[in-house]
């Protein structure tokens, strides 16, 4: 009978509740994964998916697009031309009350919190709070079962309160693929 030690992930990849999500989804990609536990100190605290990402991310209220407190512009009278390198974006800041070199390089740059709110925002708000976990001595077939039947894309490996692996879908499928369905 075949079991979790035998197919899990023992170089994990954990992640903090005070990481912002702009790092996580930094993290997922560079590491090619799409889960990860978290970890505060030694506790484990729960679970971050890219699907809890994708959740968090499209309940979110966006970026405002507009100003509440401005009026419409209507049509600009005085249509000026700046010379030598200025970006096409100088015009628009005689227009904003708060223009200045900040706003230039706000609009010149993504990394602002208008462009990006997941810097704002950490992996604790995200994250399941929730742990599906199972000792290393679990048969492969349970897990898979656990997996199917809750809908989840890993299981975590607790042994004597430890953290020591995980199981993901990826992990049963490649177990099924070299060795088979009889083993």
């Amino acid at each position: 009978m075949l079991t979790l030690r035998e197919i899990m992930t023992t170089d994990l990849v954990t992640v903090s509740p005070e990481m912002n999500l702009h790092e996580l989804a930094e993290v997922f990609a560079s590491k090619r994964i799409s889960g990860a536990p978290v970890v505060a100190g030694t506790d484990l605290v729960g679970v971050i998916s890219s699907s809890d990402l994708l959740e968090f991310e499209s309940t979110s209220p966006g970026s405002p697009r507009h100003r509440e407190d401005q009026t419409e512009w209507g049509e600009v009278e005085d249509a000026r031309e700046f010379e030598g390198d200025a970006p096409p974006s100088y015009y628009f800041t005689d227009f904003w009350h708060d223009a200045g070199a900040d706003v230039l390089e706000r609009i010149e740059t993504s990394e602002g919190p208008e462009w990006n709110h997941l810097e704002g925002r950490t992996v604790a708000e995200a994250m399941t709070p929730s742990v599906w976990s199972m000792t290393s001595a679990t048969p492969v077939q349970q897990a898979a079962r656990l997996m199917f039947d809750n809908r989840i894309h890993r299981v975590l490996i607790v042994d004597d309160g430890m953290l020591i692996g995980i199981v993901s879908a990826i992990d049963i499928v490649r177990s099924v693929a070299e060795r088979g369905l009889c083993e």
